[in-house]
Formats: C-alpha cells, structure tokens, sequence
C-alpha cells in the first residue's frame, strides 16, 4: 500500500531549541542603553520597522537584528548616540551568536522516531554560518536526511525542497512554531502544516491559525508527533 505521508520537514529555531527568548533579552538590554533617548514602547516599534525593512538587505537572523539595533539608535538619537552604545549592542550581538544551544522538550526523539519510518529534513531561514554552528551545537545534524537553510519559506520553496528530496509536497509535512513562515505556506503548497506554539513568537511571524484548512493540526509540543505522523502514513 503506498504510504500517504513520507517527508517531514522541521524547522529549526523555536521549534527544535531556544531561540526568540535570547532575542528578547537583548531588545530589552537595548531599550535600557536608550532608555535617556527614547520610551521603550517607541523604541521596539521604530526597531521592528527597521528589522522589517532591512530584511531584504540583511536576511534573517542575529547580524541583522544587531545592524537593525544600531541603525534604530543612530535615529532616535538624531545621529548623537554615543560610541560606547555602539559598541555595547555589537557586544550583545556577539554574546547572542556565541549562546549555547538549549534543545526543546521532545526534540531528539521525536526526529529520532520519524527518521526510522521517513525521511527528516530541516529547513530554516536564516544567517547560513549561524544556522549550521546551531545545528551543529544541537547534536541533531546526523538525524535529518536533508538539511536546507534557506533566505525565506515560500509555498514554491518547499514545492522545491519537497520534490527535489521527497515524494512532493503532498506527501509532505512541514513542522514548526510559526504559522507565518512553517505552517501556511506548507499548506498552500499541498502539504500538511503542524504548528507547535513556543510562546514567544516575534512579532513579524504572527499569523491567524487556518483552522478550517484539513491538513492544518496543531500539537503542545514535539512528544506527540510522531503518533500523529502515524495516524497519516
């Protein structure tokens, strides 16, 4: 009998280990730096603005977080923020791309199970060199079939990921914490969308959930994955 559901993809940040807390920590280091400068509140909205426009120019990640703190300082300070400033937030940047890597509950047996009855492939966005020191740090690597970072995930990126490494999207799930990014356009290319809520999601990753979509689920965490998959295979 041919299996109805083969790949499954995961994505990385959030969904496999810790990620937008560290993010949040920092934002809230940068609103004290300037805090003589401007309220807080105001600051994370002229932040997210320039993290939005900058996306096309820096991608994702921690570099481009960090230039979009220091362009967002340089103008709420009309071009008078201190050097010292500067280089705190090159710091917190630095502090950010050396965190340790702290795996979700679940994580490693649940890809460890699948990888024993179809093929398991990551695919996140981000800073490629940051990703794989992630990956690598995570002990996970050896487990998935594929890896793929990729700059942004698109129904016609995983239509790609999916037939070039799979049996195609329709036979295909996409794992993930954002709805936004993991979970929608999975399911507009043909695929099954989980989302596994983290909590802490930023906020250009917001999405309403497609409940009436058929091949949308969501789970409260990995351990019940793989009893999920199995049910669809």
């Amino acid at each position: 009998m041919q299996q109805n559901l083969t790949t499954v993809g995961f994505d990385a940040d959030d969904t496999l280990w810790h990620n937008e807390r560290f993010f949040q920590l920092t934002q809230a280091h940068f609103a004290d730096l300037l805090a003589d400068h401007a309220e807080k509140d105001h600051l994370m909205e002229r932040l997210l603005v320039a993290e939005r426009r900058n996306i096309r120019h820096y991608g994702y990640g921690v570099k481009g977080f960090t230039l979009s703190m220091i362009e967002t300082a340089i103008e709420v300070t009309g071009d008078r923020v201190p050097a010292s400033v500067i280089r705190k937030l090159i710091e917190a940047g630095q502090e950010m791309l050396a965190h340790p890597i702290e795996l979700l509950p679940h994580a490693r047996e649940s890809i460890e199970a699948l990888a024993e009855s179809h093929r398991v492939i990551l695919i996140t966005k981000g800073d490629l060199i940051d990703q794989e020191r992630k990956l690598a740090q995570s002990g996970l690597g050896e487990l998935f079939d594929e890896v793929k970072i990729v700059s942004e995930k698109t129904p016609d990126v995983y239509l790609s990921i999916f037939a070039r490494h799979g049996d195609g999207a329709d036979r295909a799930m996409m794992v993930g914490n954002s709805l936004q990014s993991d979970v929608l356009p999975a399911i507009e290319a043909g695929g099954w969308g989980v989302h596994v809520p983290h909590g802490l999601v930023w906020e250009h990753e917001h999405a309403e959930a497609p409940e009436d979509a058929p091949r949308f689920r969501e789970l409260p965490d990995l351990g019940a994955l793989a009893d999920l998959v199995h049910t669809l295979a």
